[in-house]
């Protein structure tokens, strides 16, 4: 399959929570999948669709992170894939629309996020830096702080 046979497309946040829970949460309540920030003014949320059905989701929140002192800060919150279609971009495709939405928004436009330690290979490849030490997410795993200044 090649990436021109999905879409990436702005959806509500309560489109994000399946895909979030399959992924992310599984097994857990679909509670556990709402975030604080889901919500808030200047929160948009990507999914990435394949006849028309829910593959993939991002979420990218305007929250600044007290570490970093960029003008424009959004965190990307609940990226996720179905395990089905793992391994044929469809995270870049979730990650490269998100950052080209945060470029239109401000100076100095600024993606963090708290990743995943098996993901941290992903996200070196696109230019994203570590921050930090690892640390615990209760209840779900081993996570890193990574960003990246997104060139405007």
């Amino acid at each position: 399959m090649s990436a021109a046979t999905f879409t990436v497309q702005l959806i509500s946040a309560g489109e994000t929570y399946l895909v979030r829970n399959i992924v992310l949460r599984p097994g857990r309540s679909v509670k556990e999948c709402y975030f604080l920030g889901d919500d808030a003014k200047g929160t948009f949320h990507l999914g990435i669709f394949k006849d028309n059905n829910i593959i993939g989701v991002a979420s990218f929140m305007k929250n600044s992170n007290p570490f970093f002192d960029h003008n424009t800060q959004y965190q990307l919150r609940g990226m996720a894939v179905l395990p089905q279609y793992k391994g044929q971009g469809l995270g870049t495709l979730l990650l490269k629309e998100g950052e080209l939405k945060i470029r239109k928004e401000g100076k100095e436009p600024f993606l963090w996020f708290n990743a995943r330690v098996s993901a941290i290979n992903f996200y070196n490849k696109h230019g994203y830096q570590n921050f930090g030490q690892k640390f615990e997410v209760p209840g779900v795993c081993e996570h890193i702080i990574m960003y990246k200044l997104l060139e405007s």
